[in-house]
């Protein structure tokens, strides 16, 4: 059966960007602006603090995993109350991706792993819509022992280093996401698929999204009513049933594009609808620009790059 979540994050190609091991000691702060970059952090030794702007301050233990997919602005702190003079302490390059914060002469209590990675998908902030902003896993064996592969494949430089760390970061990802509680208090794709019920509609809508899907049909595939079955997609998922799959189909019409190999007739026909003229309206909605001219903007994008 399809599973959705791959889906979404094989669009997303997660791509490495930058990895450092810090080490912390005394009392230490530092920002980070919002950029395209996703950040993710394990706390190897010790723990610290990390605050998103506006929302609630979180402590991150030794064996956490923090992964902050959004645009976000956060802090991330020692566990020791921070002053003035702390804010303006600077990360210390101490060579071979190893930077040392805070009191350089105060012992280390705190030792973490934090790094950035890139969404290479132009339909990124679609997708990481389905996710949550901010996930923290508590204590995962699996996942802190991918990060040290992923540690010792970037420190290392072997050969096909970075074949390697694009497919360990994948898997970071995935296993990070599947790793959720049911009980997550978000909405998105994760706490849906957290759901038999609700579940089920989304595999259903992945395995098959050229089907005419209506709200009658998956709720009866969910054991619903309609009326409950719409009432807790959009409580789960955040969005409505219909809204979810066009916006899958528009995550899918674009990585199409992007590619380049199928006209605007074939893409239309291969994500559901009847005409071209049908997906030129409906994605022009979506995505707020005609196909033909997204599709032109990133070939220029791409163009730049090369």
């Amino acid at each position: 059966m399809t599973d959705p979540l791959t889906d979404v994050i094989s669009l997303l190609q997660p791509q490495p960007a930058a990895m450092k091991l810090v080490y912390g000691g005394g009392a230490w702060l530092v920002r980070r602006e919002v950029t395209d970059r996703v950040f993710y952090g394990l706390a190897l030794d010790g723990g610290f603090r990390f605050q998103p702007d506006g929302q609630a301050e979180v402590v991150i233990e030794a064996g956490d995993f923090l992964l902050v997919p959004s645009a976000a602005d956060f802090t991330v702190s020692s566990k020791i109350e921070v002053t003035g003079d702390a804010l303006l302490a600077l990360p210390v390059d101490l060579s071979g991706g190893e930077y040392r914060v805070g009191d350089p002469d105060a012992p280390i209590d705190v030792r973490m792993m934090i790094g950035y990675c890139l969404f290479g998908s132009p339909d990124a902030s679609l997708l990481v819509s389905l996710l949550p902003q901010i996930v923290i896993i508590r204590k995962n064996d699996r996942l802190a022992a991918l990060a040290r592969l992923v540690d010792d494949e970037y420190r290392n430089r072997r050969n096909a280093r970075d074949v390697i760390l694009d497919r360990l970061l994948e898997v970071l990802c995935i296993e990070a996401f599947r790793a959720l509680p049911d009980e997550g208090g978000f909405s998105g794709l994760v706490r849906g698929l957290a759901d038999d019920q609700i579940a089920q509609a989304i595999r259903l809508i992945h395995e098959d999204p050229i089907h005419g899907w209506t709200v009658d049909e998956l709720s009866r595939e969910a054991a619903l009513s309609r009326s409950a079955f719409f009432a807790k997609f959009n409580r789960v998922v955040g969005m409505a049933p219909i809204e979810y799959l066009q916006n899958w189909r528009m995550s899918l019409a674009k990585d199409k594009l992007c590619a380049g190999n199928s006209s605007i007739s074939e893409i239309a026909y291969s994500v559901g609808y009847g005409s071209p003229s049908a997906f030129s309206v409906a994605f022009t909605r979506i995505v707020g620009r005609p196909p033909t001219e997204y599709a032109r903007e990133i070939k220029e994008h791409a163009d730049l790059l090369h």
